[in-house]
């Protein structure tokens, strides 16, 4: 256990456009190098994009394919007498919602589209409806915890 004191949680500031604080940690996950602006423009760009493709409101479909994307158990490795097992154990909200914005942000990376906004509209309405690179890393982890529930009892 630490010794020093436990780091205090800051409250992120919500939006301009939006109004919410997804969005504005989506947007600073998404920053690179610190420059805040040009992440806001990527992921405005991209609602945009969402919005034209679906005529619904891009900040409504950006939401669902988070929670699409959101895993409840995920492995973790403990060491037991020389032995390493994968534990599946269940995770906790905030760290739900972080894998999720992690994942979304790495596989629109990955993606072939031109621009940066077109790569990550098209994640988010794969996620959205449920498939799409991120989502099968959500399953992979799923089927890992599944796979190692037998190694439950070690959970701590």
């Amino acid at each position: 256990m630490s010794r020093r004191k436990s780091a205090v949680k800051r409250t992120v500031l919500p939006d301009a456009r939006y109004d919410s604080q997804t969005v504005s940690k989506f947007i600073n996950n998404l920053m690179i190098q610190g420059k805040k602006s040009t992440a806001e423009g990527i992921f405005y760009g991209a609602m945009d994009i969402v919005e034209a493709k679906t005529s619904q409101p891009g900040v409504g479909v950006f939401k669902q394919a988070l929670n699409n994307l959101k895993p409840v158990v995920e492995v973790k490795s403990r060491r037991v007498g020389g032995a390493t097992y994968q534990v599946p154990v269940e995770v906790r909200q905030d760290r739900r919602s972080a894998l999720a914005m992690r994942w979304l942000i790495g596989y629109s990376r990955d993606r072939n589209e031109k621009s940066m906004a077109e790569k990550l509209a098209a994640e988010v309405l794969a996620a959205s409806r449920g498939e799409g690179n991120a989502i099968k890393k959500k399953e992979d982890t799923h089927r890992m915890a599944e796979a190692n529930k037998a190694f439950a009892h070690y959970r701590w």
